[in-house]
């Protein structure tokens, strides 16, 4: 027969085991980042046209651009904005782009250009604007682990003058690979709270 102080011996390895197993398998993710500029004004509602930045490399016919697109325009309707009837012309542009990337270690983020406010908000090579700091994800101690570091940007523009009206970006890492799931992540996080705040970054878990 087994004493109590073995038995309490072996619950404390079987506690410290569960422990152990938990740490190996659990990845601890930083929050959605966004950040949006827009003018003081109101942001005007209308009929809005979702379509990719010109010469940003993004297909409107591509499968992943269609995804991000939908997740946008999603977004746009719950916020006030209508789709134009068949063959008229929207009052707005949302001009989209998104990258997805996998990565490992410490992360640098890409400058945010922005056109409102006569480029006073463009980040460089070298410094200027961004969404943070270097992401890096420990994973099992010192070990990291490939994390999907996807970005979403969008730009709302007046279709007269295509004069932008409001910027926004939202970068995430995830352990997330299907384009659906990332796209819909970053579009509510991107217009949580539309506007927002102008200038001032975000986290949204």
């Amino acid at each position: 027969m087994m004493t109590n102080r073995r038995l309490a011996l072996l619950s404390l390895t079987a506690i410290a085991a569960l422990g152990l197993g938990g740490c190996a398998t659990s990845l601890s993710l930083p929050p959605t980042e966004v950040l949006r500029y827009h003018l003081d004004a109101p942001i005007p509602r209308g009929t809005v046209a979702v379509q990719p930045v010109t010469g940003n490399g993004d297909a409107p016919a591509s499968l992943e651009f269609k995804t991000y697109a939908a997740a946008v325009e999603g977004e746009l309707l719950k916020n006030g904005y209508t789709l134009p009837a068949q063959g008229r012309q929207a009052d707005f542009i949302a001009a989209v782009s998104f990258t997805r990337t996998t990565e490992l270690g410490p992360q640098r983020r890409s400058p945010f250009t922005l056109g409102i406010g006569g480029g006073s908000y463009s980040g460089g090579r070298g410094g200027g604007l961004g969404l943070g700091g270097g992401v890096g994800i420990p994973f099992g101690g010192a070990k990291q682990s490939n994390v999907l570091i996807a970005e979403l940007s969008v730009t709302i523009k007046q279709r007269t003058d295509m004069s932008p009206i409001w910027e926004g970006r939202a970068q995430g890492v995830s352990e997330i690979k299907g384009a659906n799931e990332q796209a819909g992540k970053l579009a509510t996080a991107l217009f949580t709270g539309f506007p927002g705040e102008s200038g001032r970054t975000i986290t949204v878990k």
